[in-house]
């Protein structure tokens, strides 16, 4: 026997390391700032006049770096939560604070005007619980970052397997990083509907008092209601359906990070309550949907981008083929499409001349 050995750590070391590792982590806060790939991503072609290939370049250095002189764990952990803060909280919080600065003119692009106001009469005024919405949502993103947090934890420190998400110097392929972009919010469509109607409004489920006495006491959406509800409400609508995807497919990080920026921009402009969106065409038509989920007590529009709704029948309104017919009318996009056809046809004629 080597008395030299180090010995093994027991079972109730590894819990206490699972315990005190979020501590760890976000004791040094300019790691988090080092820990957002995506966020590198965006800004080295931004700010650089580079070809597309040096760029590539300098963000491969920039990853095989931060994943080689960090853990791996820890680049997840703080690149989750800075997506989160980038793409959820902090618009969220400047639409409240739009709504509450200027509301004069905030309420003239809400749907449904004073009601969908944070701060208006309606919703109780200056008084009112906005601020306590506000601050269960960002309590319930950050049980969502930890959820996630644990599951790595116990999958490498307790049961010494691979980690939940690849994390590895090595970079998706684009085409790989599409698939998995389709297939994961396809299945994140899937889940939701699957939750929301049959554990948060079925009469039989103990969730559904919850989920009704929380979220379903708003009258209209606004900042922040997207991840406001009781916590085990939370985990069934949110977190499950966004991060189950992820976990059975496995995405590589840079993968799960753009995923979580998608959904995260969703959440914000869906529920944001405005009628003016960066894409109507697709947007639009989600919250509209969302609203009449949240104002029709729940009786429909179960799903997140209102697919399997159409599927199922459980449609609130015009469905998601309507909707999306009805927008590309209004953006004239038939009339754009005839037109590049046109153009593209002229171009081919004069080729063929010359």
């Amino acid at each position: 026997m080597n008395i030299f050995q180090a010995a093994q750590p027991s079972l109730l070391d590894r819990a206490w390391q699972v315990i005190r590792y979020p501590y760890d982590v976000v004791r040094n806060p300019m790691d988090a700032l080092l820990s957002i790939p995506a966020l590198s991503f965006l800004l080295i072609p931004t700010f650089s006049s580079y070809s597309t290939s040096l760029n590539l370049l300098f963000f491969y250095v920039t990853w095989s770096t931060l994943i080689l002189s960090n853990s791996p764990l820890k680049v997840e952990i703080l690149g989750t939560l800075g997506i989160r803060i980038l793409f959820y909280l902090l618009p969220s919080l400047a639409f409240l604070a739009f709504d509450g600065l200027a509301p004069n003119l905030a309420v003239k692009v809400k749907e449904h005007g004073e009601t969908a106001m944070a701060l208006g009469e309606d919703q109780g005024g200056k008084k009112g619980r906005w601020w306590k919405i506000a601050l269960v949502s960002i309590a319930n993103v950050l049980l969502g970052v930890a959820m996630q947090s644990m599951v790595e934890l116990v999958f490498t420190k307790l049961l010494h397997i691979r980690s939940a998400l690849r994390i590895s110097t090595s970079l998706p392929m684009p085409w790989a990083i599409a698939i998995d972009l389709i297939r994961g919010l396809f299945l994140r469509e899937i889940l939701s509907y699957v939750f929301h109607r049959y554990l948060l409004h079925h009469p039989d489920s103990p969730l559904t008092e919850y989920h009704n006495n929380w979220q379903h006491t708003i009258k209209a959406p606004y900042a922040f209601v997207a991840n406001y509800d009781h916590p085990l409400a939370y985990i069934v609508h949110v977190f499950l359906p966004t991060y189950l995807p992820a976990l059975l497919f496995r995405f590589h990080l840079l993968t799960y990070h753009m995923y979580l920026a998608i959904v995260s921009l969703e959440e914000t402009f869906a529920y944001s309550g405005y009628n003016v969106l960066p894409s109507g065409l697709i947007l639009g038509g989600i919250a509209r949907r969302q609203e009449k989920h949240l104002m029709g007590e729940g009786r429909g529009n179960y799903s997140c981008l209102g697919i399997v709704d159409f599927v199922a029948g459980t449609t609130l309104g015009e469905d998601v083929v309507e909707d999306t017919m009805e927008e590309a009318e209004n953006n004239h996009v038939p009339e754009r499409m005839k037109g590049r056809a046109k153009a593209a046809g002229r171009k081919a004629k004069a080729r063929s001349r010359s």
